[in-house]
């Protein structure tokens, strides 16, 4: 890989993070449900007193190692990028949006979801088209495919995504979190990443990642 496209690669994998990280902020100002890894770490932040960025960060290093024991092939420069800055990045922007919007109404949390859904295809087709390793939670899925061959990877990722899901909203209500509070962690905005999300994605990797890796308009 000559420098040029690496470092276009690199820039790709940066931006695709800092934009992804934007969109989660506005999916927490939503309040109608985040992505099933963190609806997890929804429940995670609730439960321990330290800060999102800095609990992101362990969260993701856990599941390094889990990686770098079992099946490192998928952990790349992307990989470093995505669990150092995306945590610090959503923490910052959605303190930034309540500041800005401090009592947002419905049609605004609607609206919010979903650009925070445009927002975070937009920018995962630049990291995907990046291919410089993925996130470590998105490793776990490929290792139990690739490396223990449990099955089909969509049949394997709504399994971890499930899990996730499950785990977060029973540690949000043992930290003292309300039923009638679920759905601001997993409620249509979870149902919309989950399964909706792939057609978009693959619209932008077509129509704007691709097309800009390869130099072509």
């Amino acid at each position: 890989m000559n420098k040029s496209l690496l470092a276009k690669r690199i820039f790709m994998s940066l931006f695709g993070v800092i934009i992804c990280a934007v969109s989660v902020g506005l999916f927490k100002l939503a309040a109608l449900g985040v992505d099933p890894f963190q609806s997890f770490m929804a429940g995670m932040d609730a439960l321990i007193p330290i800060s999102f960025g800095t609990l992101y960060t362990i969260v993701n290093i856990i599941l390094l190692l889990f990686s770098l024991i079992f099946y490192r092939k998928n952990i790349g420069l992307a990989t470093f990028i995505n669990m150092f800055l995306l945590g610090y990045i959503t923490q910052f922007s959605y303190e930034f949006f309540m500041k800005v919007f401090p009592e947002p109404s419905m049609v605004f949390r609607f609206a919010s979801l979903i650009i925070a859904v445009v927002v975070m295809c937009f920018g995962s087709a630049f990291y995907m088209t990046a291919d410089l390793g993925v996130s470590t939670y998105d490793a776990v899925a490929i290792t139990m495919v690739e490396k223990w061959k449990m099955g089909k990877f969509k049949f394997i990722r709504i399994a971890t995504d499930l899990v996730c899901v499950v785990l977060g909203c029973a540690i949000f209500l043992i930290s003292g979190g309300t039923w009638g509070q679920i759905p601001t962690i997993a409620g249509i905005g979870t149902i919309i990443t989950a399964f909706f999300m792939g057609p978009l994605i693959e619209f932008f990797n077509v129509t704007v990642a691709r097309p800009m890796l390869n130099g072509k308009k």
